[in-house]
């Protein structure tokens, strides 16, 4: 056990003595790691935010299903509940709609405003709410068809901005993460070269003594880890102030504003697995950018 923690405590000094070594350039590495992994944080959190919008947006989106002036709710509505992509069903008889509607109107004698018309012109309407924002236009072309129904309408533009704005977003995250995650592992990788050729006497030394290739550089990528780190913890902390500022301005908005303020809250296992993400991310950055600086040295 002492022999272990006298290791650690090695690691742990030559981690230290290479980052006070590094100068201007950790910074230029801890820096790049975290303009990265912010904007891999904000494009992760914002397809995350998106996506929940996506259903919240199908979850209160409802399909009205207007049927046929001789055909009734009560006998299409079991039918309609069966389906695997409603979630909720209101049924609304053409007597209680036109109920509504005389009220509306100021009309305080139903019975003799239908009288006058001679018949009650509206018709039976379901209500009809699908699971998620993807489910609705197959469900209201599986509606259409049932025996009974007259039409059948939504307004799904909204869903479908969202969804493209959606998918464009994941694509240009993607490129965009590809291209500073190599950038990323460039300047760390000099970075932890820089340190490395000027501790290069001191290496020799260690070589003289029999010290291994793994115990002489494992300090180096530890440095280069403890980069990625920092930088997903800069990033986070950033994220966090953003989104704190985000979600106060969104309160004292309209209400239409603060239901998509809902949508952009995210879950507790979101808020948890978004900073997880971002060190793994940046410690794995760091860890392959420290691995190619030594791996060239270790070979020599």
């Amino acid at each position: 056990m002492v022999k272990l923690f006298t290791k650690l405590d090695y690691l742990l000094k030559e981690t230290f003595l290479g980052l006070q070594r590094g100068g201007w350039m950790n910074w230029a590495a801890v820096s790049t790691v975290a303009v990265l992994l912010f904007l891999f944080g904000m494009s992760l959190q914002t397809s995350w935010q998106l996506e929940k919008l996506l259903n919240q947006f199908g979850s209160q989106l409802e399909v009205s299903v207007y049927l046929q002036p001789d055909a009734r709710a009560e006998v299409i509505s079991p039918l309609v509940a069966k389906m695997p992509e409603v979630e909720d069903l209101k049924t609304i008889t053409k007597e209680q709609a036109w109920t509504k509607l005389v009220q509306e109107l100021g009309i305080s004698d139903i019975e003799e405003a239908t009288q006058q018309l001679g018949h009650n012109p509206l018709v039976d309407e379901l209500k009809v709410k699908a699971r998620n924002s993807s489910a609705v236009p197959t469900l209201a072309t599986q509606l259409a068809k049932l025996e009974g129904v007259d039409s059948v309408q939504y307004v799904d533009e909204a869903v479908k901005r969202i969804a493209q704005l959606h998918q464009a977003l994941n694509w240009i995250s993607l490129t965009i993460t590809i291209i500073l995650s190599l950038t990323a592992v460039a300047v760390t990788s000099t970075t932890i070269r820089l340190i490395v050729i000027a501790r290069r006497r001191e290496i020799e030394v260690m070589q003289l003594l029999g010290a291994t290739s793994a115990w002489i550089y494992l300090p180096f990528i530890l440095q280069g880890m403890t980069f990625g780190f920092l930088g997903g913890a800069t990033a986070w902390s950033f994220i966090s102030c953003i989104q704190q500022f985000l979600s106060q301005w969104l309160a004292n908005q309209p209400e239409f504003i603060r239901f998509l303020n809902n949508g952009l809250q995210l879950t507790a296992s979101q808020s948890l697995l978004l900073p997880l993400i971002l060190l793994s991310f940046g410690a794995a950055i760091g860890l392959f950018g420290s691995l190619f600086a030594v791996q060239r040295f270790a070979k020599s």
